[in-house]
């Protein structure tokens, strides 16, 4: 397990899948590069892992890394998006675009654009559209828990392409990802990150930040979520995951939240394998495999 430090942000990336039991012996089909999308001559890419052996639509998990809204690559995710296609998923890695010289909500709606272009091109990748998932760590979590929460009526759709579809999704895992950007709990250390993602403080983009919180979507019918968080996380405070828990349980939405005592923005080891399996655990009760 590898640790990379992005400003004051602590990214984890290959994640060992190879704990989860009854992996079945399935190979992957590996396409790399892929346009999901164009933004005022921007191209947006994913990376698509496709199990080989599958007799009909499968569920389709998107891994979304961290960095901050400002850095990190799709190619952070390839181990795991990998292992999710020898679980029998197709699994996709994106890219979105960067701040501070693309401002909210540009990831968000480069997050969207993905979700739609895999559902336009279900048939070819051999996915069920109805049953699409999302992971995320970090900012990474963020963008995850907003498609899982957002509604087309919300807004922030993008020009990307593809907007005959639905860009929300069906089931979210969020590793120590932000719910609330306006929230008082904030630490002062993360103020700096968020102000880059938004442009300004929350005082003079009070709007904004409200718009770019999970929390602010949160209602009945929502996606299912899973959450990961330390309890010494000294970016991303677990009272952050206790405001979304409360939102869930208001609105009825099934979920699970996981403390980790005295973790930080990251951890490995045993723990990390613990919160992989239950991940996928996740993934199997609500994003089904049919057989």
């Amino acid at each position: 397990m590898n640790i990379k430090h992005f400003g004051a942000f602590s990214i984890i990336f290959g994640l060992c899948l190879t704990t989860l039991p009854h992996c079945p012996a399935n190979d992957e089909e590996i396409k790399h590069d892929v346009v999901y999308g164009n933004v005022e001559g921007t191209e947006l890419h994913m990376d698509i892992a496709i199990p080989t052996k599958k007799d009909q639509p499968v569920p389709c998990i998107v891994v979304i890394h961290g960095g901050a809204w400002r850095q990190g690559n799709k190619s952070m995710h390839l181990e795991e998006i990998k292992r999710f296609a020898k679980h029998g998923y197709v699994a996709a890695s994106i890219e979105y675009r960067f701040c501070p010289k693309h401002r909210f909500p540009a990831q968000i709606e480069d997050a969207k654009c993905a979700i739609r272009y895999l559902r336009a091109h279900a048939k070819q990748y051999g996915i069920n559209p109805e049953r699409i998932g999302a992971m995320g760590f970090s900012a990474g979590a963020h963008l995850s828990m907003m498609l899982g929460t957002m509604d087309r009526q919300d807004g922030f759709e993008g020009q990307g392409g593809w907007p005959d579809e639905s860009s929300k999704v069906q089931a979210v895992v969020s590793f120590f990802g932000p719910t609330q950007l306006d929230a008082n709990d904030i630490p002062d250390t993360s103020l700096p990150l968020v102000h880059d993602f938004i442009g300004d403080s929350k005082e003079k983009k009070a709007d904004a930040y409200r718009q770019a919180s999970p929390l602010t979507y949160v209602d009945s019918g929502d996606a299912p979520m899973l959450l990961f968080q330390g309890t010494r996380d000294v970016l991303v405070p677990y009272s952050q995951a206790i405001k979304m828990v409360t939102a869930m349980t208001r609105s009825n939405i099934p979920g699970r939240v996981e403390f980790l005592i005295n973790a930080n923005h990251g951890w490995y080891g045993d723990e990390l394998n613990e919160t992989i399996d239950s991940t996928l655990r996740f993934f199997r009760k609500h994003l089904p495999i049919e057989k």
